[in-house]
């Protein structure tokens, strides 16, 4: 096992920190009926994130027991269960709304928000963060790339063996291109995104188990005594879901009535700082690895992230709207979801595309940054009415053309490695990608 433990005190503040800020949102989830929409929205996300630390270093301890890529696997669906929580309720709401009036008009164009919105905050900040993190410090430290899982002052190198992860979004992200086209996401929609990330999980499961890289509190309890290890982590699992269970309904609410009180677009508020509040530990947990000196490890754990994020969290969010919907009808898609989806999906082949090579500059990492900056400035441009809604349209629609163009540029020379980087991940086996490699200049 690799692990950094600096300061085991320190690690167990870090822990207790992270407990008691979860105290004051669920003593507000049960002292006051109707919160203050910005009380409820800090205090409700504030829980949210010291749960999702909580819960980050726990999956992250589970490597010890579960090998292999599966565990990364594990790490990034577990890491990810907040944001999860969040678009449920949504979906779930959205589907009690359908059940009562015939039509999701309120919370359907909620149900997807969250999900896009993490989605192309992962790759459109997180990627860039952690590449851009990782190579400066190779720089920094004038670190060789043996030292460094192969990275070098100016890219980062992807492993053989995760091109499986690499084939698998590129499955994923060829049927999310068809999502945008449609006025629901169905239970076929469901069935297809689920099997392929159920795929996912049986193609890691026969991967050599391997020692897991640990870092700050996870470091210091897969430290300890192995039944004390599993105790504690077993707490942090049971503290972690209790508290996202009590606060994810209210945080939800909070974000609408804060749209409400603040005349901001609830769209907006639940599409943006939703996914901030439960994507913080994920995203600084790789770029703990990053600093580190270990990059590799910290985007392949956002890349496998990225998968189970588009297929099983947009695979099952039909399932939870028909559950309380009570009909086998799909989740409803109102013009700006299709939007939303059509930027995502694009947004998503073109990370595809860029880590197809299994090299990420930071070229390339500052391209997906800027791209990521006028999304976010699309988005805001409307809401302070500086755009008018067509003109917003429009632009959605052109971001996600250059997405596709940026894709083609990439890989114009790049379409043998990409069909071999596919071969590898679908079908070659692990004993082929486990084996050493050099860097290749």
């Amino acid at each position: 096992m690799e692990t950094h433990l600096p300061r085991p005190k320190r690690q167990i503040g870090l822990i207790l920190l992270a407990s008691a800020v979860t105290v004051p949102g669920v003593v507000l989830r049960f002292g006051v009926e109707h919160p203050d929409p910005f009380l409820g929205a800090f205090l409700f996300g504030t829980a949210i994130v010291g749960a999702a630390f909580m819960i980050s270093w726990a999956a992250e301890v589970i490597q010890l027991d579960v090998g292999g890529g599966l565990a990364l696997a594990i790490l990034a669906l577990i890491a990810v269960l907040p944001e999860y929580a969040v678009d449920f309720v949504f979906a779930k709401e959205a589907g009690l709304e359908f059940a009562e009036f015939g039509h999701a008009d309120n919370f359907g164009p909620l149900a997807l928000a969250n999900m896009t919105g993490a989605n192309q905050l992962l790759i459109g900040f997180g990627w860039p963060l952690v590449i851009l993190l990782g190579t400066w410090r190779v720089r920094r430290s004038r670190a060789i790339p043996e030292k460094a899982e192969m990275a070098t002052s100016n890219s980062v190198h992807l492993s053989r063996s995760q091109t499986v992860d690499i084939a698998y979004l590129a499955l994923a992200s060829v049927y999310g291109m068809t999502l945008f086209l449609k006025e629901t996401l169905t239970a076929f929609d469901a069935l297809v995104l689920v099997s392929i990330y159920v795929a996912y999980m049986v193609r890691l499961s026969r991967a050599t188990p391997s020692a897991p890289h640990l870092v700050g509190p996870s470091a210091y309890i897969g430290m300890l005594p192995k039944v004390a290890r599993r105790i504690v982590n077993y707490l942090l699992f049971a503290l972690s879901a209790a508290v996202i269970v009590l606060v994810a309904e209210h945080f939800a609410e909070s974000l609408i009535e804060l749209g409400e009180a603040t005349g901001i677009d609830e769209f907006l508020l639940v599409k943006w700082l939703a996914p901030f509040a439960s994507e913080a530990p994920e995203l600084l947990i790789a770029t703990l690895f990053a600093w580190r000196l270990a990059a590799r490890t910290g985007i392949g754990a956002l890349i496998s992230s990225k998968v189970n994020q588009w297929t099983l969290l947009v695979g099952t969010l039909p399932i939870v709207f028909m559950i309380f919907a009570q009909e086998l009808t799909g989740l409803p898609l109102d013009d700006v979801q299709r939007d939303e989806l059509w930027v995502t999906a694009t947004q998503s082949v073109f990370a595809v595309a860029i880590i197809a090579s299994r090299d990420i500059s930071t070229r390339e990492a500052w391209t997906m940054f800027a791209l990521f900056l006028v999304q976010l400035g699309e988005s805001w441009l409307a809401e302070a009415g500086v755009i008018s809604p067509e003109f917003a349209e429009a632009a959605r629609i052109g971001v996600g053309g250059m997405f596709l163009l940026a894709a083609a540029w990439v890989l114009r020379n790049d379409l043998k490695v990409f069909t071999r980087v596919l071969r590898d991940g679908f079908r070659a086996p692990w004993s082929e990608l486990e084996a050493p490699e050099e860097l290749v200049h």
